[in-house]
């Protein structure tokens, strides 16, 4: 988690800012919003810590986005509070709630000079002349854009624009910051930028940032936490690394990276190894889990890279593994590694990511190759 900077050190990092607050406790109790009959968000529970960065990821219809609205305030909950540093905020007016937002879109006013775009909140907050003008040109270096301000939008590149949109978020000292999807209409290598330079900005200013994305890969770089939603609720929330490793349902392990998925049933499931048989394929070992009883149907999952290429069925392998063999169906160069489709018996199929190097084995369609994975790697979904 993200350590909050205290207030009296951000004069030092900002010069000429006035940034002066650190990141505000968040209270989702809860919450429900429902259009007709439609439930958008169908009560979830979550609590973000001071300065900490969450982000909520999910497909398009999960209730992320409803969920951001509504801490906003440019949505009424149906039922359920949402608490700002214990203060109940779900009927306060958005103006009133000092929450920082940055849109997909930028939302800059494009008849208003960068500067007057940065400086509008201050004046709607009616601070002295001398003092937007410090404030502005404080948010401006903070976003390594000095000087800009006489600039209009419309020439500046969409990454300029975006750390415009940043700056005015920040200028007027939020102690929440909200990002609805702010890098999606960048190109990949300009969005990967400034994913790092948001990220930066949170550790160095420690204000809670609450985002929003449906790119997994982005979630995975920025974030504390990440909360994954489907269907309005909150599937799990964790760390990246946990998401990653420990999936406790098939929808976060198939939408948080990529995952093989061989249907099975449960042979025995005495605790620490659990036996499952994959008709036609044979029997494989996972880590057991509670609520498993012997003839369950369950999944055996394992993620793409952690399946590697071996000699023989018989090699030797310093931990217990699982073992598989296969006919290769299809071969996909993408750069840093090799995409392996490989037919195992019964319709069943395993995809291999293999890192391109001088060193490794490459293998072809139609190939005759035996796959194995660590027995720790494997997980039932």
């Amino acid at each position: 988690m993200a350590t909050a900077v205290q207030p009296e050190r951000l004069a030092e990092q900002i010069p000429g800012a006035g940034f002066g607050s650190y990141g505000a406790r968040v209270v989702f109790q809860d919450l429900e919003k429902s259009y007709a009959d439609v439930r958008a968000v169908a009560g979830i529970s979550l609590t973000v810590e001071p300065g900490e960065f969450v982000t909520f990821l999910g497909p398009s219809g999960s209730g992320k986005t409803t969920s951001l609205m509504m801490l906003a305030g440019f949505e009424t909950p149906t039922s359920g509070e949402i608490f700002v540093d214990d203060q109940p905020i779900a009927t306060v007016p958005p103006y009133r709630r000092n929450i920082g937002m940055v849109f997909q879109n930028y939302a800059l006013f494009p008849h208003m000079t960068v500067g007057e775009n940065i400086a509008f909140p201050l004046k709607i907050r009616k601070l002295s002349k001398d003092e937007i003008v410090r404030r502005t040109r404080g948010a401006l270096e903070l976003v390594k854009l000095p000087g800009y301000e006489g600039r209009y939008p419309r020439q500046l590149s969409g990454g300029q624009q975006q750390r415009i949109a940043v700056a005015r978020a920040l200028v007027f000292n939020p102690r929440v910051l909200l990002m609805d999807e702010p890098l999606g209409a960048l190109d990949k290598q300009l969005r990967e930028s400034l994913q790092l330079e948001i990220k930066q900005l949170h550790d160095q200013l420690g204000v809670t940032i609450i985002y929003v994305t449906h790119d997994q890969q982005e979630a995975l770089v920025m974030s504390d936490r990440i909360a994954v939603m489907n269907n309005g609720q909150i599937e799990q929330i964790g760390s990246p690394t946990d998401l990653y490793d420990l999936p406790r349902t098939r929808f976060v392990a198939s939408f948080i990276g990529e995952s093989n998925f061989l249907e099975g049933r449960v042979l025995s499931s005495d605790a620490p190894i659990c036996d499952v048989e994959l008709n036609g394929v044979g029997v494989f070992h996972a880590p057991s889990r509670s609520g498993l009883n012997r003839f369950d149907s369950v999944a055996v999952t394992v993620r793409p890279e952690k399946v590697v290429f071996a000699k023989s069925k018989d090699e030797s392998f310093a931990q217990p593994m699982n073992v598989a063999t296969g006919t290769v169906e299809n071969v996909i160069f993408v750069g840093e590694t090799r995409r392996y489709d490989v037919a195992l018996s019964n319709d069943m199929r395993l995809i291999v990511k293999q890192q391109n190097r001088a060193s490794v084995e490459n293998f072809h369609k139609g190939d005759q190759v035996t796959l194995a994975w660590c027995v720790d790697d494997t997980l039932l979904v």
